[in-house]
């Protein structure tokens, strides 16, 4: 006998949807505490980029062997450390890229005091360029 029941009544599984998401093309490692990790290139265009490598290992960036890092599954270079596509993964210490990421940022904050300080000199009183660096965002007629 064939089953009557009207679609509308009927209710029907729902699948959960399979979304996918395309694999990284540089894995991460597994987290290990007080290290993090970052990828210096160590060539490009095919051209090897042996000042940049260098400046990276006298900051305190060191090259992450193969065997300490099996889950990625990655072949060794001819030095054993993990390189893909001219993009090597190294090592530091937490405290010191904490500490390089402070020295950089100040750079940044002292170069913007630069430039607002020659802006303000331009400025006059009657026309000022900015009155203080926060911007404000209003939606619909007359909202605050």
């Amino acid at each position: 006998m064939v089953d009557r029941t009207p679609r509308d009544v009927a209710t029907r599984e729902k699948t959960a949807r399979q979304v996918y998401v395309p694999p990284s093309h540089l894995p991460d490692p597994t987290p290990q505490p007080g290290k993090k990790f970052r990828w210096i290139a160590t060539q490009l265009l095919g051209q090897p980029m042996a000042t940049n490598v260098s400046t990276r290992m006298r900051e305190g960036w060191e090259p992450v062997r193969a065997e300490d890092h099996p889950e990625l599954l990655l072949p060794p270079n001819a030095n054993g450390n993990i390189e893909i596509g001219g993009l090597m993964l190294c090592s530091a210490a937490e405290e010191m890229v904490d500490a390089r990421n402070a020295y950089y940022g100040n750079q940044a904050e002292r170069q913007m005091e630069t430039v607002d300080n020659n802006l303000m000199r331009q400025s006059d009183a009657r026309m000022p360029i900015f009155a203080d660096r926060k911007s404000s965002i209003s939606f619909g007629k007359g909202a605050k």
